[in-house]
């Protein structure tokens, strides 16, 4: 059986990039709810019902486990789907946790950076809160990276712009960690890094989520017999288009620079 994949749209690839370097021998279902992204600025409610049909969608087509590659709708519906399906559901939430602990001793403060759903989510707050270092800890949401990276716009001279003015009323220098807290984001790693200082730290939960999915695959004692093969979907309708797979491979690809 397949391992599924979710996102709004073309973040979660990031975190399949992930899984596919340390689970190559599983074969994958990607779903991209692209005809319902950005999530991140949308009613919570309405967000929920979409990744419920979407679950239903990826479970019917075989999976033994299910990863919600997407934060925004990690904070929203995880639970949920975990009381519905016998098998393991996986999220991803911002690293507040370990960008905390990098910061503790430093004089230096975290910025994580999401989408306005994520960072409204009592979710993030408790996650903020159990950390002991709300004072930390500061915020920014930044739904038009999720919009630039939907339009394959990854460019530093389109992006860096609205960067700049996103984080204009920010010293700059006061960070010392950076959290990617949209699965979206870490395509604009590069030049986000650009615009800290040269010695801040930029992590997100990408790598921690495909560890804890290898590590509980080990537990159940299910390992893979596949290839790393990826079936795409896109709102329930198979990706056949081969313009468009070959744009999602270059992605993944672009993710290995």
């Amino acid at each position: 059986m397949r391992i599924g994949f979710f996102d709004s749209g073309i973040g979660g690839l990031t975190v399949l990039h992930e899984a596919l370097r340390i689970l190559p021998g599983e074969d994958y279902i990607f779903y991209a709810d692209t005809l319902h992204v950005p999530y991140g600025e949308k009613p919570k409610e309405e967000v929920r019902q979409y990744i419920l049909d979407a679950a239903e969608f990826i479970v019917g087509q075989g999976v033994k486990a299910l990863v919600l590659a997407c934060n925004t709708a990690t904070s929203v519906v995880v639970e949920e789907l975990r009381q519905k399906y016998d098998f393991p559901i996986l999220g991803i939430e911002p690293a507040v946790k370990p960008a905390v602990r990098k910061a503790e001793g430093t004089h230096k403060k975290v910025l994580v950076l999401a989408t306005s759903l994520t960072l409204n989510e009592r979710k993030y707050h408790d996650l903020v809160r159990k950390v002991g270092h709300e004072d930390l800890v500061e915020s920014l949401a930044l739904p038009g990276l999720v919009r630039l990276a939907e339009d394959f716009v990854f460019d530093e001279e389109r992006v860096a712009p609205y960067l700049r003015e996103a984080l204009a009323p920010f010293d700059l220098g006061q960070f010392g960690t950076v959290v990617l807290g949209c699965t979206h984001f870490q395509y604009f790693e590069p030049v986000i890094r650009g615009l800290f200082p040269e010695k801040v730290d930029i992590i997100s939960g990408a790598a921690g989520t495909a560890k804890n999915l290898k590590r509980i695959l080990e537990e159940l004692g299910e390992p893979g017999a596949g290839t790393g093969d990826i079936r795409y979907f896109r709102s329930g309708v198979p990706v056949t288009d081969d313009a468009l797979l070959s744009g999602y491979r270059e992605l993944l690809g672009m993710l290995d620079r």
